[in-house]
């Protein structure tokens, strides 16, 4: 099988999300670092690959793809049909969908945001997205009481999708130390054995 290749940024949670799966599922892949400063996301060659200049991006032999959650459905689809990553029954399959919703709503403009103006000095309202991650994580750390996993009794793609950011959540200032689910559902998801962790960047003060 040709490797996947993966434009991405190493510290992009929205890279390390498609990184994570393509490990996980035991695909060979291979990664493209665009260097994003000189402007090599919006080159005429990558925008013909993701037409809004954005990473991550795939090439799976062929057939490009931007997006990271449509990234994750098309490898699972792909590679996995009719596997736990994305399971069939009807009300499962929604929980699913409703974390994939989450993760590009209440985790972009939460944890994500918030990162986003620690690692990368982006001109967003960080306390604005320190306070949406607090509601995040306090619906989240109630939803896993009890719970191994956030859409279903097995691991989904809907917790891939959500890992990351949450995982590097401290590295925008926000602090993790308050969710004591959250945190074992992250180390849950670090045991799996294929795991591949995210570039780290410095943690500053924690809110």
């Amino acid at each position: 099988m040709t490797p996947i290749k993966l434009y991405r940024n190493p510290k992009s949670g929205h890279c390390h999300r498609v990184e994570l799966m393509l490990a996980l599922l035991g695909l060979p892949y291979e990664t493209v670092d665009l260097d994003m400063a000189a402007g090599a996301h919006k080159a005429p060659e990558y925008l013909k690959i993701s037409p809004f200049g954005l990473v991550p991006a795939i090439d799976d032999d062929g057939y490009t793809l931007a997006d990271s959650n449509a990234i994750l459905v098309y490898l699972v689809q792909t590679y996995a049909k009719g596997s736990d990553w994305m399971p069939e029954n009807p009300k499962t399959a929604a929980e699913v969908q409703r974390w994939l919703t989450i993760a590009a709503d209440n985790i972009y403009s939460g944890p994500c945001a918030s990162r986003l103006v620690k690692v990368f000095g982006a001109p967003l309202d960080h306390n604005a997205a320190v306070t949406k991650s607090r509601m995040l994580f306090k619906m989240m750390e109630a939803h896993l009481e009890g719970r191994n996993w956030l859409a279903a009794d097995m691991i989904t793609i809907a917790d891939v999708a959500c890992y990351s950011y949450i995982a590097h959540a401290p590295e925008g200032g926000v602090d993790l130390a308050p969710y004591p689910n959250i945190r074992t559902w992250l180390g849950r998801i670090e045991a799996e054995p294929k795991f591949v962790g995210m570039a780290t960047s410095p943690i500053p003060e924690l809110a």
